[in-house]
């Protein structure tokens, strides 16, 4: 633990505890789910079409929690290894790879810091996990490291817009709260909501070209009509999703 660096030891911390008031009980809904969704609406990626053919591909997921994404891609032929920082995350995915009868590999490990080898995936993936947790000058190269060439790295994390609009407490709203210049960590006044991390686009692009990646998409999901509000996740009411978007996603390719 004193090995990591302070701002994972604070988001470990906050995830051991909501390990333990929700994710346990909660943990085989997300399991049981046979199609794949992003984000806190739940998009099908039938409809946004990122990921391709899974089949036979090499895929690290980067921050994975309980590893019910992982579980997904695993449904449709990938060879996914789940890598977390938080032991009851990863205590809790075992559970469910045992009630569902699902094995793939589960490394504890920061998405900073993975102790994998060189050029061993196809796919390097991160659903709200190292997106949004880890430190992008750390994880971003850490990705490229893993990323075989011509490999992909999708990450989905809240969008610009979003945390611009976001409070020190409280929800969303329709105003501009903090500065886009400069941001990067952000520390919420609630000591239980960890440190996220949150660029610009201009800053994302050249992150990840300064680390051999070629932007191939990025995509502002709005959220479906008729969608409810999450079970948890509360930070953006739906109909504020529905004018402007929350989320987004990052589809980029390593130099082959």
């Amino acid at each position: 633990m004193s090995e990591l660096p302070e701002h994972v030891r604070r988001n470990r911390e906050g995830w051991t505890q909501t390990n333990a008031e929700y994710t346990n009980a909660d943990a085989p809904r997300p399991w049981a789910a046979e199609e794949i969704t992003w984000g806190m609406c739940g998009v099908a990626e039938r409809e946004l079409g990122l990921l391709g053919d899974l089949r036979g591909l090499d895929v690290v997921e980067l921050g994975c929690g309980t590893a019910y994404f992982s579980a997904r891609l695993a449904r449709r032929g990938a060879r996914p290894v789940g890598v977390d920082v938080t032991p009851a995350q990863l205590e809790t995915a075992r559970a469910m790879q045992r009630q569902f009868g699902l094995e793939f590999p589960l490394v504890e490990a920061n998405a900073e810091d993975v102790p994998l080898p060189d050029s061993e995936f196809d796919l390097a993936l991160s659903e709200y996990g190292a997106s949004l947790w880890c430190d992008p000058e750390r994880w971003v190269p850490e990705a490229a490291r893993l990323l075989r060439r011509g490999g992909r790295l999708v990450f989905l994390t809240t969008s610009i817009l979003h945390i611009l609009c976001s409070p020190a407490e409280g929800p969303v709203g329709e105003r501009l709260e903090r500065d886009q210049f400069g941001l990067y960590r952000v520390e919420w006044s609630d000591d239980d909501d960890g440190v996220s991390f949150h660029l610009p686009h201009g800053d994302w692009i050249r992150l990840l070209r300064a680390n051999g990646f070629e932007v191939e998409d990025l995509v502002e999901l709005q959220a479906p009509a008729g969608a409810r509000p999450h079970e948890y996740y509360d930070f953006a009411p739906v109909e504020w999703a529905r004018r402007w978007p929350a989320e987004e996603i990052w589809v980029a390719r390593k130099a082959a």
